[in-house]
């Protein structure tokens, strides 16, 4: 190995402007989540309480288990709450920029909408549209190569799953035209 110390730097054009404003903190984003995460834990001990949590004469009732889970994840939502009104780091830091949050949600919106579309156009068509997308508006690849690699990665997944393992998975109204 060489003494010198060479650095090598790769600007990416599309990363996030390091000027870009900022959309919450991480005390926010602390709270909110701990906030979530007590709410959970009420509802869950509220359920698992209703279910039984005592003992019986054959063990644990069904709720005993669950309902000390969501206690202990009750006090780590309070430890969490108490340590983020306490920090006064975490009030001026970012969490997020737009520009960062643009480029998660650009990932997030379609994934999300391949969940909704998978229902309804079954798992390979769903795969199709969201990897040709993906590969066409994220990557900037051309149409042609985008379709045809979500066509051959969707034909090798339901070749592979559907045929070969003989996995039940979602499936819409093309593989139903098909016999499938």
């Amino acid at each position: 190995m060489s003494d010198t110390e060479i650095e090598i730097v790769v600007d990416d054009p599309t990363a996030p402007e390091a000027d870009s404003p900022a959309v919450t903190s991480i005390r926010i984003v602390d709270v909110t989540v701990s906030m979530l995460l007590l709410a959970l834990a009420a509802t869950l001990g509220y359920d698992n309480w209703r279910t039984g949590i005592s003992w019986d004469s054959t063990g644990p009732e069904a709720g005993y288990f669950p309902f000390y889970l969501s206690v202990i994840l009750a006090g780590a939502s309070l430890y969490g709450l108490v340590v983020a009104f306490l920090s006064r780091k975490d009030a001026s830091e970012t969490f997020v920029t737009r520009s960062q949050l643009w480029r998660v949600m650009a990932v997030f919106v379609p994934t999300f909408l391949f969940c909704l579309v998978t229902q309804f156009l079954g798992l390979y068509v769903a795969s199709f549209f969201l990897i040709a997308g993906f590969m066409r508006f994220v990557g900037k690849i051309a149409l042609w190569k985008s379709f045809l690699t979500a066509f051959l990665f969707t034909a090798i997944m339901f070749v592979t799953f559907d045929i070969a393992f003989d996995v039940i998975m979602p499936k819409g109204p093309l593989e139903a035209a098909f016999g499938y």
